[in-house]
């Protein structure tokens, strides 16, 4: 049973930084990639950053770039992405994600339950 655990999101300020965690457990976790994705209210939910097996290649939404950096340990098992200068418009539920392909674009396995993210003007 493989399980994603989000946490470090939370409520901040216009400008601020937040730095999600995720937790991977139940298959190879240095085998695949692993991205995050955001879904606002209303909307439908949207791609924000991925990260290749090695973490050699990384990939990032046009809106966030300069501003986010996605990471991962394979030995820990774990991904992270630091959100810096963070806008209004980046409030959104975030959601690990695993799967196939760069971006996961051929398809998400598995989904973590989300981490609210709410920036304040």
């Amino acid at each position: 049973q493989v399980q994603l655990v989000e946490s470090g999101g939370g409520l901040v300020q216009a400008g601020g930084s937040l730095r999600l965690s995720c937790a991977a457990s139940g298959r190879a976790f240095s085998v695949y990639p692993m991205g995050w994705f955001r879904q606002a209210p209303g909307k439908e939910r949207e791609f924000v950053s991925a990260i290749s097996s090695s973490g050699g290649m990384t990939y990032y939404t046009d809106s966030v770039k300069g501003r986010f950096t996605i990471s991962r340990d394979n030995a820990k098992e774990m991904i992270w992405l630091q959100m810096n200068n963070l806008k209004p418009e980046d409030t959104a539920v975030y959601f690990c994600a695993t799967g196939r392909g760069p971006k996961l674009a051929n398809g998400v396995d598995y989904w973590g339950q989300g981490t609210q993210v709410t920036v304040s003007s």
